[in-house]
Parts: C-alpha cells; sequence; structure tokens
C-alpha cells in the first residue's frame, strides 16, 4: 500500500489549496478514504472523509471550506480547501481503511497558512 500527498505549501489567510492523495497498492474504490491533520504540539485529528460509496463527512471546524473528492480511475482522492485560516496551519495526512479494516497512512504534507 502506497499513498503519496502533494498540493501542500505556503498560502495566505484567505487563499486556497487542493491537496491530492495518490494510491496504490490495494483496490481503492472499495476503501475509505480520509484527510487528517496534525499541528505541533496536537493530536492528529479528522478534516474528511470519503466512503467507498461517496458519502462525505467534515470536522466541524471545515464544513463549507473544504471539500474531499475521489477518482477512482485515478486512484486519488482530492481536498479542496477555501477560505483558509492561520489555524488550518498542520501537516495533513492522507488515510486509507480498506474494505476488510486495515488503514494506511501517507507521509503528509505540510500546509502553512500565513501572512
Amino acid at each position: 500500500v502506497q499513498l503519496v500527498e502533494s498540493g501542500g505549501g505556503l498560502v495566505q489567510p484567505g487563499g486556497s489549496l487542493r491537496l491530492s492523495c495518490a494510491a496504490s497498492g490495494f483496490t481503492f474504490s472499495s476503501s475509505a478514504m480520509g484527510w487528517y491533520r496534525q499541528a505541533p504540539g496536537k493530536q492528529r485529528e479528522l478534516v474528511a472523509r470519503i466512503s467507498s460509496g461517496g458519502r462525505t463527512n467534515y470536522a466541524d471546524s471545515v464544513k463549507g471550506r473544504f471539500t474531499i473528492s475521489r477518482d477512482n480511475a485515478k486512484n486519488t482522492v482530492y481536498v479542496q480547501m477555501n477560505s483558509l485560516k492561520p489555524e488550518d496551519t498542520a501537516v495533513y495526512y492522507c488515510n486509507a481503511v480498506q474494505y476488510w479494516g486495515g488503514a494506511s497512512w501517507g507521509q503528509g504534507t505540510q500546509v502553512t497558512v500565513s501572512s
């Protein structure tokens, strides 16, 4: 199983970024995918999750600003992040949960929101 995140970087408050996670080594279409984040000194927390059937759920802190989506043909999951705030600064991790319950993580990508 391999999950490779990309798209992180430095952005000003109010800006946008789109993170991508390219997956391989497992049956992507049958797996739930998610984005988590971890800020310095804090626990890793769920940002957004999308089921194999396309059902989504979001952390209250990102509802209305972030949108998770998946492209099963490309084995890729995305999160579009708009109206970014300094408190969104964190390392963002891609997560996969396969149909049998096995979970995997990517290496993370840094998102920094600062002027």
